[in-house]
């Protein structure tokens, strides 16, 4: 029996999301000189990860593609990776929709540069009819910023006289982060074998598992999500209660 046979369809994850690390290692073990290789490689990943996502019925993947810190990282890496970020999206629109994709993005958008812009604009009206999974690209995004958003705009609700403050609940603060609407991630994949959030998703990954493979992204292949989606369906996953009570639900 293959991976893809082995998955229990009546527990697919309804959103995976993946901190794609190690496409700079992935780089310097090749001998590349240019970190950019492993970035530019790293597409098959992404490519295989979303057709992966489609053929078990995932309904959101949400890729961290580019982190606000990222902006810091050498301007030769970051304007490389903006060109190759245009390049991609222009080179995918036709097979998104030919597998029933649609494109979104969060972050902050106005950051990323014109180009960049206009192109994922495009991308994202033209694969906005689609119904199957949703593939939202992370860039110039990070949870804190994420969660200062939200905060602004119910800041504005208060001073609005929309909102008092006593009356503030948890589902107000989901409905103004970036992702609202679509249900919180139940599963997280990290690669590269690091164990940290890099602040990302902060407030939607409060109950996400996590799954930690030491492959680098570049050799991430739709098998390794298998693994994944497999690992996480053997979970009990509690949010705070006891096996027991589980049990009873």
């Amino acid at each position: 029996m293959n991976l893809i046979e082995q998955i229990d369809k009546t527990k697919i994850p309804a959103h995976i999301a993946i901190i794609m690390d190690g496409n700079g290692r992935w780089a310097k073990k090749k001998g590349a000189i240019s970190r950019i290789f492993g970035h530019k490689s790293a597409i098959t990943s992404v490519r295989e990860a979303t057709e992966g996502c489609a053929k078990i019925g995932v309904k959101y993947l949400t890729l961290y593609a580019f982190s606000t810190e990222n902006w810091s990282r050498p301007k030769e890496e970051v304007d490389a990776l903006m060109q190759l970020l245009v390049s991609t999206i222009k080179g995918e629109v036709k097979q998104l929709n030919q597998n029933n994709v649609r494109l979104s993005t969060i972050g902050n958008f106005k950051d990323l540069p014109t180009s960049c812009q206009k192109e994922l604009s495009e991308a994202i009206n033209a694969t906005k009819n689609n119904t199957g999974l949703t593939l939202t690209l992370a860039l110039s995004y990070s949870g804190r910023w994420d969660i200062l958003e939200a905060t602004r705009k119910l800041l504005e609700k208060v001073e609005r006289n929309e909102l008092k403050s006593k009356d503030l609940t948890l589902e107000m603060i989901s409905d103004c982060v970036s992702t609202a609407g679509i249900p919180d991630p139940e599963l997280v994949i990290r690669t590269s074998g690091e164990f940290r959030v890099s602040n990302f998703l902060l407030w939607q990954i409060a109950y996400s598992e996590f799954y930690i493979t030491d492959i680098l992204w570049p050799d991430f292949r739709e098998g390794d999500l298998y693994n994944a989606v497999l690992s996480f369906q053997k979970r009990e996953r509690r949010f705070g209660m006891i096996s027991e009570q589980l049990k009873q639900v």
